[in-house]
């Protein structure tokens, strides 16, 4: 069944991760460079690869979270990046992640993964795990929403109306 551990699973082991470039995208790159505290809490929800968490690691970024719903990319991450602390790779269900509140949440993949008929339930989580004050930033894909992702797609008008109900 799509969305749970055992197809994410499979979907590593067998390198079935179309929308993945292989290093941070240029856009969320020029986003991190512009930040101005490198003592901000940061998620990236559905990691993956961690290639955005190598890059705000990497740049000075130490309180920085890696979520991925499987654990095979997380374990590949910390065998990449053996300095990079365990405690801070996070193996679970985005919508079982509590206690924990974050200054950004960089949305790089995850939204387009997830079925469509949860984005509402997305929207209002990303709301509670920020910070007052908190950022939520990235791409999400343009392109005719679909039933045959993921990825999943969706259009500025969807995104608008849903985000503008629990984001300014």
């Amino acid at each position: 069944m799509k969305g749970t551990r055992e197809f994410w699973d499979q979907r590593y082991l067998n390198r079935k991760m179309g929308w993945d470039i292989g290093e941070v995208s240029s856009p969320l790159k020029a986003y991190i460079d512009q930040l101005s505290s490198k003592d901000i809490r940061i998620l990236v929800p559905g990691a993956g690869n961690g290639y955005e968490v190598a890059y705000l690691y990497e740049n000075g970024f130490k309180d920085v979270y890696a979520l991925d719903i499987s654990k095979m990319p997380l374990e590949n991450y910390k065998k990449d990046h053996p300095d990079f602390p365990e405690d801070q790779l996070l193996n679970l269900d985005f919508f079982k992640l509590n206690q924990m509140k974050f200054d950004l949440i960089l949305e790089q993949t995850f939204f387009c993964a997830l079925q469509p008929e949860l984005r509402e339930k997305y929207a209002k989580k990303m709301q509670t795990l920020l910070k007052e004050g908190g950022v939520l930033a990235g791409l999400l894909f343009d392109f005719e929403l679909n039933d045959d992702g993921p990825p999943y797609g969706g259009g500025i008008e969807e995104y608008r109306s849903l985000f503008s109900q629990y984001f300014q």
